[in-house]
């Protein structure tokens, strides 16, 4: 059974948005007495939006950031980043000519993603990218975020397609708990961000390059559950 959906994670995924992030990161960081963290660092911190971005930095910068002060510095961090989202961040390469492939076919695409609609389609805008999609559903879309099963769905539903024919596309443990959670399979790319590789998660397809993704949206994607079970399907 060939694919008419594919649902695409946004950071690590789609975009390699990782110096934006950081840069956004450390000013947040900087203001506050802490070090700054690394490009490395950053792609480990990445997933859970940009909430848990800040306290991940924080608590790798020195003492846990209390509950009281998350809230401000997630003001200040999207400020920032909302400013400055597009200057570094590039589609990784491949990207283009898949998404354009799609579109040719008939494949509807769509983006969940953790991070805020807002910033997701202004980063598409600024990449122009957003006219290869249907749907764009981010973490406060639903009011849920991955792995939460209802922004996928929700995102194929606005993209006028079936989720028995949809698929992930991701990066994290986070999307192949999704993937299982709404039961559709999963292509992990090998090159974005997580803070334990991700083919310990146990996905259907892993793949080091968007370029191996055109021929797996035909080929039927056989689900392999019992290695997702395996691998215990465990994020932090």
């Amino acid at each position: 059974m060939a694919a008419s959906a594919v649902v695409l994670d946004l950071d690590g995924t789609l975009v390699d948005t990782a110096p934006d992030l950081a840069r956004a990161t450390n000013h947040v960081l900087r203001q506050n007495g802490r070090r700054a963290v690394s490009l490395d660092e950053i792609r480990m911190l990445v997933g859970h939006g940009a909430r848990k971005l800040i306290k991940r930095g924080f608590a790798l910068t020195g003492l846990a950031l209390a509950e009281d002060r998350v809230e401000p510095l997630f003001e200040e961090f999207i400020d920032y980043y909302g400013t400055h989202i597009s200057e570094l961040s590039r589609p990784f390469p491949g990207v283009i000519a898949l998404l354009e492939r799609c579109r040719d076919a008939g494949i509807r695409l769509a983006v969940c993603t953790n991070k805020q609609e807002s910033l997701s389609l202004k980063l598409l805008g600024a990449l122009e990218l957003s006219g290869y999609f249907s749907a764009v559903v981010g973490a406060d879309t639903m009011g849920v975020a991955k792995p939460d099963p209802a922004p996928y769905r929700e995102a194929v539903r606005r993209a006028g397609a079936s989720i028995p024919r949809s698929l992930m596309v991701g990066d994290s443990g986070t999307d192949v708990l999704l993937a299982r959670a709404v039961g559709v399979p999963v292509i992990a790319v090998s090159f974005g961000y997580s803070d334990r590789p991700v083919a310990e998660f146990g996905p259907d397809h892993l793949v080091d390059h968007f370029d191996d993704i055109w021929p797996l949206l035909h080929s039927g994607l056989a689900r392999a559950p019992e290695a997702a079970m395996a691998a215990g399907l465990q994020t932090a």
